[in-house]
């Protein structure tokens, strides 16, 4: 398998020395870059840079600059998404994120982990768990979502928050870590 194989599988693999991940990541970082300095009014060009970096047409996608993401083609974005200032998405692995999904200034989605024992993690080793936010969520401002994490529909994940375990659907949900502190109604 190749690293990027290895990679989207969810497997170690080598996320530092590998020069075609490391392509890949150039490719994402220069986009970023030119989205990053598109003019606001430049709706047009910001969409067609946005559908360059995820490899898609997202629809009635809102993302405020500045942005970042390592590939860009694991972010998978349902409609009417609204991503604020300062998001940075680190998508070795897969990121859903449903329909009206709400992402507050300065979140970081992070799917990647690394190995606790020092001679592995110098070597380059990296591993990647796929983040869902499925629809009609709000994540407030400053939140982290770590790998290998759902938060459920309708939930709301307050400011500050690091959300480490699963939330189910629809609970107010804040902390660090992340606990739901009551039920939300959305029926």
């Amino acid at each position: 398998m190749t690293e990027k194989e290895k990679m989207l599988a969810g497997e170690w693999y080598d996320a530092n020395f590998d020069s075609a991940l490391d392509a890949e990541r150039m490719a994402a970082k220069d986009l970023c870059f030119e989205l990053n300095h598109t003019k606001p009014s430049e709706k047009d060009k910001r969409h067609q840079i946005l559908k360059k970096l995820l490899n898609y047409e997202p629809q009635s996608v809102e993302l405020l600059s500045p942005f970042q993401t390592d590939y860009g083609y694991n972010i998978f974005l349902g409609s009417r998404v609204f991503i604020n200032h300062d998001c940075y998405f680190m998508d070795g692995g897969k990121i859903f994120i449903g329909d009206d999904v709400f992402i507050g200034p300065s979140c970081g989605l992070y799917t990647a982990i690394h190995p606790l024992e020092y001679q592995s993690r110098n070597n380059g080793l990296e591993q990647a768990l796929p983040i869902r936010i499925e629809s009609n969520v709000w994540l407030g401002a400053n939140v982290v979502v770590l790998p290998g994490v759902t938060i459920g529909e309708g939930s709301v994940i307050g400011a500050g928050s690091v959300v480490a375990k699963d939330i189910p659907a629809n609970v107010l949900a804040l902390g660090t870590p992340a606990k739901p502190i009551h039920d939300i109604n959305n029926q």
